[in-house]
């Protein structure tokens, strides 16, 4: 059973308390009560944008990172893909050393350069081939030089230097050609 007593006593001691804050609270001004709470909520606002801040440092950071390591080891696929392509190249100037290998090297570059197309078609590359008497595309190939040849119009193409290359579809190369500039008669 409770002492009432003791309950008296706890009653007296929370009405002081109750009484104390009261007196408290109208000591507070209304001013310093709103300057401490606007406080309060610049911190938070100050905290939140320094971890946004800081979250964006790092999301730059890991990016450029990405970015490095995709231009370093970007090509890695296709490096590997070309790396059978060079054995074959070696076994082909090995061969050429030998005894009447003429033959046997005409081959070997020939499957070397089969191998090499393939690997390029496999990674999106394709090659532009012009042929002589195509007209010149400046979308697709260099003019390397401009001739007039008799039996041409101005614009033809008179001669391949080397073959263009495309990845997917961008230009990689142009084709370098030679081109005509023959006059209109």
């Amino acid at each position: 059973m409770a002492d009432p007593k003791n309950d008296e006593f706890l009653d007296d001691i929370e009405a002081a308390e109750a009484e104390a804050y009261a007196e408290d609270a109208d000591e507070l001004d209304p001013e310093a009560v709103e300057l401490d709470a606007l406080r309060a909520e610049r911190d938070e606002l100050k905290d939140r944008f320094m971890r946004a801040l800081a979250d964006a440092e790092n999301a730059r950071k890991r990016a450029d990172k990405d970015r490095r390591e995709a231009q370093q080891y970007g090509g890695s696929r296709l490096a590997r893909d070309l790396l059978p392509v060079y054995d074959n190249l070696q076994r082909a100037l090995n061969a050429a050393r030998e005894e009447n290998a003429a033959a046997a090297l005409i081959e070997g570059v020939e499957l070397t350069l089969r191998e090499l197309l393939n690997t390029f078609s496999k990674h999106g590359m394709s090659a532009i081939t012009p042929e002589v008497g195509d007209k010149f595309d400046p979308q697709h190939h260099e003019a390397m030089f401009e001739a007039p040849v008799p039996g041409t119009k101005a614009g033809e193409i008179i001669q391949v230097s080397a073959e263009g290359f495309m990845l997917y579809d961008r230009l990689l190369r142009p084709a370098q050609v030679g081109v005509s500039s023959m006059p209109a008669s």
